[in-house]
Parts: C-alpha cells; sequence; structure tokens
C-alpha cells in the first residue's frame, strides 16, 4: 500500500528532527534535509507495515492547514511503499516442502529446472510484484 502524510521537520544543531502528527510514536531525525526525508519515509513505512500486521485502524492523514508549528519548524509530505518497504527488510526465507512426485522431479533435473525457483518466480507474477 503507498501512503501520504505529512510530517514536521525542526532544525536541530546538527540535521533535522522529523515527528509525524498522526502516530505518536513514529519519529526520527537525520543528518541533513536528505537524510532526514530518507529516514522518515522508512520510519513511516516501518510504522504502517506494523499497522497494517496488527490490523490496527490507520488513522486518515491531518490536514496541514490544522497543524499548529512552533517557530522554526516546517511540514513536508512523505510517501511511503509497505510493500516495498517489505520487500526490502522482511526477506527472511521461510522454508515451504513442496512434495512433488518422484519421477516429475527427476524429469525436471533432467531438463535443468529448479522448482524452488519456478514457484517464487509463480508467486511473484501471481502476485504482481
Amino acid at each position: 500500500m503507498k501512503y501520504v502524510y505529512p510530517a514536521i521537520f525542526i532544525r536541530e544543531e546538527k540535521g533535522y528532527s522529523v515527528s509525524f502528527p498522526d502516530f505518536e510514536e513514529c519519529y526520527t531525525c537525520g543528518d541533513d534535509l536528505k537524510d532526514a526525508i530518507y529516514m522518515a519515509q522508512d520510519a513511516l513505512a516501518f510504522t504502517l507495515f506494523d499497522y497494517e500486521k496488527e490490523h490496527k485502524s490507520i488513522p486518515e492523514p491531518s490536514i496541514t492547514e490544522k497543524i499548529k508549528l512552533a517557530k522554526g519548524e516546517f511540514i513536508n509530505y512523505i510517501v511511503c511503499d509497505t510493500i516495498e518497504y517489505q520487500k526490502r527488510n522482511n526477506n527472511k526465507a521461510v522454508k515451504k516442502t513442496l512434495s512433488i512426485p518422484q519421477w516429475l522431479n527427476e524429469a525436471g533435473v533432467s531438463a535443468g529446472l529448479n522448482f524452488s525457483q519456478l514457484l517464487q518466480d509463480a508467486i511473484i507474477r501471481q502476485l504482481n510484484l
């Protein structure tokens, strides 16, 4: 899923702090603005992925005009994709046993087929990843 949420950026002595008004538990920082934006995308994706996994209700993004800012703060929208986040960070192998007849396995091996790779490719195609 793709999401867009406003983030509050605060210029610090060294870098930026970032918080999300819609997620109390979601905050991060970066050495410079580019790094802070990257870290904000990662923190937001992690938070939203956790909400999805736990079946928590995901709040609507705040309207930026209603967000009160302190002196020196500014708002920037942060975009994230929880599917891309999961691809990058949740690649732990899961062993699944595929039982096929021995004759089919031998025929596949003779033909140079890798059933595990074929199955993985088929799943990826089916999920349009």
